[in-house]
């Protein structure tokens, strides 16, 4: 009969004491982690997501498969997982305005709405001032329109938000969500 030390057999069976740490990729990082839209009793945010990305494409498609959403008529799909960068369309993350609350895809336009009296046509300066431009006037409501970020950018769309609220007379900018159709 043999007798190791047990100092010997911990050494021989032991893991290293090395902890590995692997860091979970963020493919979203530029876009806030929370989209705040309104104000006082009004107010709602949109928490980011994790685990689920929106892959827009230009023109509709039929839906990919993976896709467990289609909006837009199929120019938006919705994937869950890490988005793959090498396939075609412009990626972004998706939001939620609740726990467990249904997905919600930013677009990359932003509506405002100027106080009554005060047309947008009127305001388009100082919207180019601060990195938008006018994607959709409407004839209804002269007062309000459709903005797109000059870059085109749904990240750059998000994040001017607090300059277009800057602007005198705005009284509402909220960026378009698209969501799945609630059926009542």
């Amino acid at each position: 009969m043999f007798y190791f030390p047990a100092e010997y057999f911990l050494q021989v069976y032991s893991l290293p004491l090395s902890a590995e740490v692997r860091l979970q990729k963020d493919s979203f990082s530029e876009y806030p982690q929370q989209i705040r839209v309104g104000s006082g009793r009004t107010a709602v945010s949109y928490t980011r997501k994790s685990g689920y990305y929106a892959r827009h494409y230009n023109q509709p498609s039929t839906v990919p498969a993976g896709a467990i959403l289609q909006l837009n008529n199929g120019a938006i799909a919705v994937f869950s997982g890490e988005p793959n960068q090498s396939e075609k369309g412009i990626l972004s993350p998706i939001y939620t305005l609740e726990a467990n609350a249904s997905l919600a895809v930013p677009t990359g336009l932003v509506f405002i709405r100027f106080a009554e009296g005060v047309d947008v046509e009127s305001q388009r300066e100082v919207i180019n001032q601060a990195g938008y431009e006018v994607a959709q006037s409407l004839s209804y409501a002269p007062h309000a329109a459709w903005l797109r970020a000059k870059s085109g950018n749904i990240v750059d769309a998000i994040a001017g938000i607090s300059q277009l609220e800057a602007i005198a007379n705005v009284e509402n900018v909220e960026p378009q969500m698209l969501m799945e159709r609630g059926w009542r």
